[in-house]
């Protein structure tokens, strides 16, 4: 009987296994990076979301990202990349690298969102952005500083060809273990987005 139970234990997490990958197919749902890109830490799974501040898709899918994360097992890491398409862009993924440097990213991450798609605050200049996260504790001078040196130069540079490589098209997206792409129009939506990067995930894992 035991060896029964065994059996068909196997045979229903085979079935559902396959359930999954009916479910999602390569070229529908994700699609996979010709050359995989280099995650920041290979002993980790890493879900990168490639974002826009002036994104409203952006701003709504935030929560639910966040939300998704902090329910993952801790071999999973999000990381986040803006996208700079247009001059207007650039700035705000300025100030998303600036903040990071000095410690407050965590804590104006969505305030920055809700200033600019709920109170309508505008931001041009480095010492728009520096008066903002003044109020988490940077350092006005030294903002403005790093907003304007090479480091975060580099950083632009760097997200701009992981977004070519990744054929990043639209905000917001994912880039899942440097591999697979998802996007909102593939996936279906902004929860069939995390779905499928669960469903990425385990295979990940299973490799």
């Amino acid at each position: 009987m035991r060896v029964l139970i065994a059996f068909f234990g196997i045979l229903f997490s085979l079935v559902a296994c396959a359930d999954e990958a009916a479910k999602y197919q390569e070229g529908t749902h994700y699609f996979a990076i010709e050359q995989p890109i280099r995650t920041d830490n290979p002993d980790k799974i890493e879900v990168r979301e490639m974002f826009a501040y002036t994104c409203g898709h952006c701003f709504r899918f935030d929560p639910v990202l966040h939300d998704w994360y902090e329910a993952q097992a801790d071999d999973v890491y999000l990381v986040r990349t803006p996208m700079v398409w247009a001059a207007a862009m650039e700035p705000y993924a300025r100030a998303y690298y600036t903040a990071n440097a000095m410690k407050v990213l965590e804590d104006s991450h969505m305030d920055l969102f809700n200033a600019i798609h709920l109170k309508r605050t505008r931001f041009g200049s480095a010492e728009d952005f520096a008066a903002f996260y003044a109020q988490y504790g940077a350092d006005t001078d030294k903002f403005v500083k790093t907003f304007e040196s090479f480091g975060v130069d580099s950083q632009l540079r760097q997200g701009d060809a992981k977004a070519r490589a990744a054929g990043i098209s639209s905000t917001p997206e994912l880039v899942v273990g440097g591999q697979y792409r998802i996007s909102s129009t593939g996936a279906g939506g902004h929860k069939e987005m995390l779905e499928v990067a669960s469903y990425l995930i385990e295979q990940l894992r299973a490799e």
